[in-house]
């Protein structure tokens, strides 16, 4: 690595002397001579700065066989190491990432790369600075692109950052394998490895960020197998196909109720509102927007009088703040990604798979039978929908 601060305090505090700087090795521009061999498995490509990390940080995910540190981004053919460690090639440090679809998606993937890089960063990343640093996504299908784009327009939405979020997406051109040297450097160099990273500040940004929500179930992000069906996968929805209107037009359109709770973040009665006990297969959309929210597939009864779901649709299409409102006590306020409405909270005290209840106003929701969705637009999620939990 080329990380100039960080050798002279290693230097200085490890007596670590003679650090030598290791070439690059072109094997390959796209298929890596560290890729598995397994056909059924899919690869992504990213950039988050400092590739020791970024590797380690994907191999943490679930579903994800292996991830190799190398150089993408630029024009240069067989760029050496001293050329990309200059900027002069246009090549930032990337990590090619082979994963299981049937185990997590490539929404699940951005999901982890959101945690553990700064996507309001374009020059770099914490302690390393310069293009060769710059954050991406690197999309490999047109696909991928629109996932990545509705993930960013969510992690904007979201408020998580005092800037925007204006990390690159661009297509895919080639990919060169860093020196084996580089590959897994945080197994087999740990002391150093942990003393980069601490230094770098890196996860220190991460978790004031974050918070508890650094840690995610990557299980709402696996496959789901319906009855007599192929295997389908959540995706994350369209964003541009949804529009919020005027406020004069909400309250033309929207019941007193319905506009209080959406735009006011009010709270129906329980046990007196319109789906707390809806037991039918159909889908729940934003009643605001009609942006998709939740799948009669996750609803189960859970006790409360409010619709209940174990996850929503995508998870882009929620966001989550914090919640002061209530006597001070801390929640998790659900608002669609969109239109912002406010929807409800979630808790930490769901059934399986996920342990989480997204507490739900029906007011903010309209439920759209299974048989209807294709003609209301949603014919993408029919295969998804079933019965309720519960």
């Amino acid at each position: 690595m080329n990380h100039k601060i960080f050798y002279l305090v290693l230097v200085f505090s490890l007596g670590f002397i003679g650090f030598k700087a290791i070439g690059l090795n072109n094997a390959s521009a796209q298929n890596s001579q560290y890729a598995p061999s397994e056909p059924s498995l899919k690869v992504a490509t990213f950039a988050g700065g400092c590739f020791w990390c970024v590797e380690a940080g994907f191999e943490k995910i679930p579903g994800v066989v292996e991830a190799v540190s190398g150089y993408s981004g630029g024009m240069e053919k067989n760029p050496n190491y001293q050329q990309i460690s200059s900027g002069v090639t246009g090549h930032t440090q990337a990590v090619q990432v082979y994963y299981d679809p049937q185990v997590i998606s490539y929404e699940g993937l951005l999901q982890g790369l959101w945690r553990m890089i700064d996507p309001t960063d374009v020059d770099g990343q914490f302690l390393d600075q310069g293009k060769q640093y710059r954050p991406a996504i690197f999309f490999h299908t047109a696909e991928e692109k629109r996932v990545a784009e509705a993930s960013i327009q969510a992690l904007q939405n979201s408020g998580r950052y005092d800037k925007p979020v204006v990390l690159e997406v661009t297509a895919f051109t080639s990919f060169y394998d860093a020196d084996e040297y580089h590959q897994d450097y945080y197994k087999h160099n740990p002391i150093r490895y942990n003393f980069y990273t601490f230094n770098s500040g890196r996860y220190q940004f991460i978790g004031e960020v974050w918070g508890e929500d650094r840690e995610i179930d990557y299980a709402i992000f696996r496959s789901e197998t319906g009855e007599g069906s192929d295997t389908v996968q959540r995706a994350a929805f369209n964003q541009q196909a949804y529009k919020k209107p005027s406020d004069e037009q909400l309250r033309k359109q929207l019941t007193n109720m319905q506009y209080k709770v959406t735009q006011q973040d009010a709270t129906e009665p329980s046990f007196d509102n319109k789906y707390w006990d809806e037991k039918r297969a159909g889908i729940y959309v934003d009643v605001v927007s009609g942006e998709p929210l939740f799948l009669s597939t996750d609803k189960y009864k859970s006790g409360t009088g409010w619709p209940s779901f174990v996850r929503p649709i995508s998870s882009d299409a929620l966001v989550e703040k914090e919640d002061r409102s209530w006597y001070g006590a801390v929640r998790t306020e659900i608002r669609s990604a969109l239109a912002d409405s406010h929807v409800g909270h979630v808790f930490k005290d769901g059934p399986k798979p996920t342990g989480l209840r997204y507490c739900m106003n029906s007011a903010a929701m309209r439920f759209i039978l299974k048989a209807d969705m294709a003609d209301a637009g949603y014919g993408q999620y029919v295969d998804l929908v079933k019965k309720p939990i519960s």
